[in-house]
């Protein structure tokens, strides 16, 4: 296998027009067990490891228009041309790449436990300092309360033990690319070119992708709708098998689009209860535009400062650079973004080296100079970067050497607690 397709299964008829379904970070494409005796009835189902999950190869990627890449080679492997397609959470992000991006190919879409824009991706790049920094135990220990309802993994010890145990024997270096690639994830303003008719699926209890998000799928795609699951939480397919695939089955039988494809291959329908939908919400209106220090000419900032910008925010987070915007005036502004071009825009944006490089260059320059304000931003960063705490702690070592033993002490005692407060796992 190479590292451009990802490791697949197919079940069901050879000549029956084909489904994709994509799992949820975290888990394999076992999720959907339950789904597969009914689905395969009608279709041919071919679902999906990501990276580093199950038994799939740990190549990983870096953003989820890479994954929708990989598994469209895949199914170019396959010979698969037109397929629906069916996917929770990030499985759910990929299926909407995929829609945007090959329109042509996808003929109708089921996003279960999706978001246009999951949480911040200050959020989820805490979550790959955390991963690097203590493993994927912490992750593995909290998953059931985030993908099950109290009541239901009280009643089924072991299916909570078989979610812990997939998110333990996850890849963590693609397990972090995962969340690396949700952080940089937001569609929201592209939803109104998604061109099939889509499904959205959520359960009324999901805190990871709540009915807000669904509500904002369907408001955003012209031709969808709502299925509100009660009672279930993020991962509805195992929750709530029967209902889950009850929907699908309803969905893919009279939204495919009725166009033979390449192959002649048509939908086959099914005769099934018509499940109850939610109706759509009503419009929402755009949201307001978010103030950013005083307004400067087009030419000022320019295609540097949006660059610079858009690097500021990987390294040092949203919350940073949203507070620092929002403070600054007609007297700091013209600095800020003089900072953003110049030092962003222009210096980390080189390709020369790489941002762990630069960490650990500006690092020991914060040090010698002692400007601890600066290494404490800069320790955030470093780790946000990938550098591990032992990693950090070579080059504090390292400053005592050529900046002095005063320098490294006071650069410990503040890089000691930044990475306290960055690496402790949520209880």
């Amino acid at each position: 296998m190479s590292e451009k397709t990802l490791q697949h299964r197919i079940d069901g008829p050879d000549d029956a027009p084909v489904l994709v379904l994509g799992a949820a970070l975290g888990t394999t494409w076992h999720m959907w067990d339950r789904q597969i005796p009914e689905l395969t009835r009608h279709w041919r189902v071919i679902r999906f490891d990501l990276p580093g999950h199950g038994g799939s190869p740990a190549h990983a990627a870096a953003s989820v228009a890479e994954l929708a890449d990989r598994l469209l080679a895949t199914l170019d492997a396959l010979g698969v041309d037109r397929f629906g397609y069916a996917g929770c959470s990030i499985g759910g992000a990929i299926g909407t790449q995929l829609a945007l991006t090959r329109p042509h190919q996808v003929t109708s879409l089921a996003l279960v436990s999706t978001s246009p824009r999951y949480g911040t991706a200050d959020a989820w790049r805490q979550r790959g300092v955390v991963i690097r920094t203590n493993g994927l135990e912490p992750i593995a220990r909290t998953a059931p309360e985030h993908w099950f309802t109290q009541g239901f993994a009280g009643a089924q010890p072991a299916i909570v033990e078989w979610a812990v145990q997939m998110v333990r024997t996850t890849d963590p270096g693609c397990y972090i690319a995962a969340c690396e690639a949700l952080a940089s994830y937001d569609v929201r303003s592209s939803l109104g070119r998604v061109g099939v008719p889509t499904l959205v699926v959520v359960g009324s209890e999901d805190q990871v992708t709540p009915t807000t998000d669904a509500r904002t799928l369907v408001a955003g795609i012209p031709d969808a709708s709502l299925a509100l699951v009660p009672g279930t939480s993020h991962l509805a397919p195992v929750e709530q098998p029967s209902a889950v695939t009850e929907l699908l089955i309803r969905h893919f039988s009279t939204a495919w689009h009725d166009k033979p494809g390449p192959g002649g291959q048509t939908a086959i329908g099914a005769a099934t209860p018509k499940p109850q939908l939610a109706p759509p919400p009503p419009p929402q209106a755009p949201p307001a535009a978010i103030e950013s220090g005083p307004a400067q000419p087009e030419q000022v900032r320019g295609a540097t400062y949006e660059a610079g910008i858009k690097v500021r925010r990987e390294v040092l987070g949203d919350a940073h650079v949203d507070r620092v915007e929002a403070a600054a005036d007609d007297f700091t502004g013209d600095f800020h973004d003089f900072l953003t071009r110049y030092a962003w825009g222009e210096t980390w944006t080189r390709p020369g080296l790489d941002r762990r490089t630069r960490s650990i260059v500006t690092l020991t320059a914060l040090v010698a100079r002692g400007h601890h304000d600066e290494l404490v931003l800069h320790t955030r960063a470093a780790l946000r970067n990938g550098l591990t705490p032992t990693e950090i702690k070579e080059v504090l070592l390292h400053t005592a050497v050529y900046c002095g033993v005063p320098a490294a002490n006071s650069a410990f005692r503040v890089a000691q607690r930044v990475i306290r407060e960055e690496t402790t796992p949520e209880t």
